[in-house]
């Protein structure tokens, strides 16, 4: 894994999505863990850890972190979402309407951070593979 790529990436995307405010630090995870990338956030400090797994290639790897990002530019929305949810359908994370309510904003969150993800990754110019397009190459292959 290159953390330095992962570094260079982080400060450009870092300074695109004006996220200067935020003290992000790179954790790798082991190839084992299920996702690609992952961001903890501690936004009243200010902080966050970009998680990212190993077994990532490196051409995806900015890909992944301004996916990641774009999550840590979307949590205001997300958790305002998710309070809302909680005050519609309470607190149980079994209801089945609070279920159904949740991987609905879920899936909109996804689909929205990935469209993002492609566009900038669009207006940067440069011809590329996307992780997306490798997942869903494996999905027909199945």
């Amino acid at each position: 894994m290159n953390e330095k790529l992962i570094a260079t990436y982080l400060d450009k995307w870092q300074a695109i999505l004006r996220l200067r405010d935020y003290d992000i630090h790179i954790v790798i995870a082991e190839a084992s863990w299920r996702k690609s990338g992952d961001i903890k956030i501690d936004e009243a400090n200010k902080m966050a850890a970009l998680i990212i797994n190993e077994k990532v290639e490196p051409e995806f790897l900015e890909e992944v972190v301004i996916h990641e990002l774009l999550h840590l530019k979307l949590w205001g929305m997300d958790q305002m979402i998710e309070g809302l949810l909680s005050g519609i359908y309470g607190q149980d994370e079994q209801d089945p309407k609070r279920v159904f309510a949740y991987d609905q904003f879920m899936g909109v969150l996804e689909t929205t951070t990935q469209d993002l993800t492609k566009a900038l990754l669009s207006a940067t110019g440069e011809e590329r593979k996307l992780l997306s397009n490798r997942v869903n190459r494996e999905v027909a292959i199945e």
